[in-house]
């Protein structure tokens, strides 16, 4: 059973940092693509960014274009974990952040972290 959990959400400061973890389990991690979504209050889904096995040479990062300098994906195949690295952080990256895999098709998402920017 394919399983995705997300931890690492709280309540951080305009400014801040925070480090967003996704612990993947069920399906062999290091050999598919891990996307990061987000919510934010009264919006839409959005794409954030995508880290992909490219081979045994390297990885390819993706990210939307509002979130190009400030969002860093990254992924530990051995620990099965995908990682988002978020900066800067201001209220407008207040959201719930998912991450996500395609396998065989199928879509399968995480739980979720919640994230607040607040002073």
């Amino acid at each position: 059973e394919v399983q995705l959990v997300e931890s690492g959400g709280g309540l951080v400061q305009p400014g801040g940092s925070l480090r967003l973890s996704c612990v993947a389990s069920g399906f062999t991690f290091p050999n598919y693509a891990m996307r990061w979504f987000r919510q934010c209050p009264d919006k839409a889904r959005e794409w954030v960014a995508t880290i992909s096995p490219d081979g045994p040479d390297g990885l390819t990062t993706n990210y939307a274009d509002s979130m190009k300098g400030r969002f860093t994906i990254s992924r530990d195949d051995a620990e099965y974990t995908s990682f988002l690295q978020i900066d800067s952080l201001n209220s407008e990256d207040t959201g719930v952040y998912y991450c996500n895999i395609n396998v065989y098709g199928l879509n399968y998402w995480g739980e979720g972290t919640l994230v607040t920017v607040s002073s």
